[in-house]
């Protein structure tokens, strides 16, 4: 599994929250890992049981399910998930390389199978093929007015300034560039932005914005990042930035 520390692939198609199941916890840490290091968020469970549960109750782009888990085994929890009428892409993983046991977990509904030992960088690109598959791949480049968010390098410039962001202000940057002109709420964001350990009644997010802010609209009289007073965030071209805190308490929940 070193490949996974390895990779040096930054190709990565959109904020997107996973559901990891597997219940090797070594190969289940190496996996989140190198999906966090990429800006996915993401949840890992290591039994059918839990992975049902979260399924349930959370809103996923992707699952990547092991067969041999704890029951149900993932044959069952992908049918399940169907049944539910659950359409997010699943990439099944497993030990067995029989062609009966790939076989049936298409049939089960899986969207592409991987056997292990794999390469992460293998991993990355099946990820991005099964989002091509249902239209979550994005264009190179997200552009609102003179913002450029470079989406294959994850490299962020405004009028020809290089920002630096850290991996979670640039998921959270990408994800409101993907919605740029809309207000997007607090709970949107959580859902795709951050995973399961996300307390609602933080601030984390708040926070995170005000640090986008002063970073993207640093030293330019058209702010693109704005707050909407009970409703969100907005990233737009030609519309003000509301800053609705003052200087003394920045960190205060403002929606």
């Amino acid at each position: 599994m070193g490949s996974i520390l390895q990779s040096k692939d930054r190709r990565y198609d959109a904020a997107m929250r996973v559901l990891v199941v597997e219940d090797d916890p070594r190969i289940a840490h190496f996996v989140a890992k190198g999906l966090r290091e990429q800006s996915y968020a993401v949840d890992v469970v290591g039994s059918g049981t839990d992975a049902l549960y979260q399924a349930a109750i959370n809103a996923y782009d992707l699952a990547i399910l092991d067969v041999m888990i704890p029951p149900p085994d993932g044959f069952a929890v992908c049918k399940e998930l169907r049944k539910s009428g659950q359409r997010l892409p699943i990439l099944m993983l497993t030990a067995r390389d029989a062609v009966e046991d790939r076989i049936a977990g298409l049939d089960c509904g899986a969207d592409d199978y991987l056997t292990k030992p794999f390469e992460f960088r293998e991993l990355l690109a099946r990820l991005r093929a099964l989002m091509r598959r249902t239209g979550g791949l994005l264009p190179a480049e997200l552009i609102v007015a003179d913002l450029v968010v470079d989406t294959v390098g994850q490299n962020v410039r405004r009028g020809g300034r290089a920002i630096s962001l850290t991996s979670k202000e640039y998921a959270l940057l990408e994800f409101l560039a993907r919605n740029a002109g809309r207000v997007v709420g607090r709970a949107e964001i959580a859902e795709h932005v951050w995973d399961e350990e996300f307390d609602p009644f933080s601030n984390l997010i708040e926070v995170y914005v005000n640090r986008l802010r002063r970073k993207i609209d640093a030293g330019s009289s058209k702010p693109l990042l704005s707050t909407r007073r009970g409703a969100g965030y907005m990233l737009a071209a030609g519309h003000e930035a509301s800053e609705t805190k003052t200087r003394g308490s920045r960190n205060r929940a403002d929606v």
